[in-house]
């Protein structure tokens, strides 16, 4: 973790939760996160669940975002949710690019390219997923995969446009599925990302967030944030109990203040 980068740590509920559990789960939050000033966290829920997050989050330090928005900012798109909508309840963030959406709903660099796009219209800081697979790390495209995703979003707008949003790095075969990517290997890739991105642009490749989206629990939160290009976690299953959410902010947290 770079000093220069606020730590950043983001709970992706995915299609999780009811009222009765959103209430005791973000109580947990807001109580025991209250301290830790050197770092920022975040929670996407549910869309539905989006309007009473803001309601129970509003007096804190603590963001919410959606997991998703359409390419289109309104018209006769059934079931979507734009960046305006999203703006409406004050979400900072919104996740583009997932790689459960790139994988079930097939959505393509090009999408996402757009989906990043129409985020930043709206005023919400994308974060932006890349990742590869565990058939592309066995063929050794790791990077060829990588690259590919995070050049449709700098050909598709512009590397300062990049700049302003957040990236998200999952290694798809390290999530629910047994593997486990070491600390080493998500550095190494968070590195190749940066060095990506300096190609367009150093102070951007400097400035912007890599957070790690492989699976981060609180046995292993420390060893990768200590990672020199890991900036936070984007966390799946972990965000679901408070207890785990929270001892992964206060891991962080702590890094920061090393």
């Amino acid at each position: 973790m770079n000093n220069t980068r606020t730590p950043l740590i983001v709970g992706n509920w995915k299609m999780n939760g009811t009222l009765e559990s959103i209430q005791s789960l973000l109580t947990g939050i807001k109580t025991d996160t209250e301290t830790l000033n050197n770092i920022q966290i975040a929670v996407c829920p549910p869309a539905i669940f989006i309007p009473y997050t803001k309601d129970m989050l509003a007096k804190t330090k603590i963001a919410w975002g959606g997991q998703d928005l359409s390419e289109h900012a309104k018209g006769a798109y059934t079931g979507e949710i734009s960046g305006p909508m999203l703006q409406e309840y004050n979400c900072r963030y919104v996740i583009v690019g997932h790689s459960e959406r790139r994988m079930y709903q097939q959505e393509s660099n090009e999408l996402v390219a757009q989906k990043f796009a129409a985020a930043i219209k709206a005023n919400i800081i994308p974060i932006f997923c890349v990742g590869e697979t565990l058939q592309q790390r066995e063929d050794g495209i790791t990077e060829q995969v990588v690259g590919k995703q995070v050049d449709a979003v700098i050909e598709h707008d512009s590397c300062a446009l990049l700049g302003q949003g957040v990236i998200a790095y999952e290694p798809v075969w390290a999530i629910g599925t047994g593997h486990t990517a070491t600390p080493e290997q998500a550095q190494e890739v968070h590195a190749f990302i940066r060095e990506r991105i300096a190609k367009y642009d150093k102070k951007i490749a400097e400035s912007i967030k890599i957070l790690y989206g492989g699976s981060m629990k609180p046995d292993n939160a420390a060893e990768l944030l200590a990672q020199s290009d890991i900036d936070g976690g984007l966390i799946g299953g972990a965000s679901l109990k408070s207890a785990d959410f929270v001892a992964i902010c206060n891991r962080a947290n702590a890094q920061a203040a090393v």
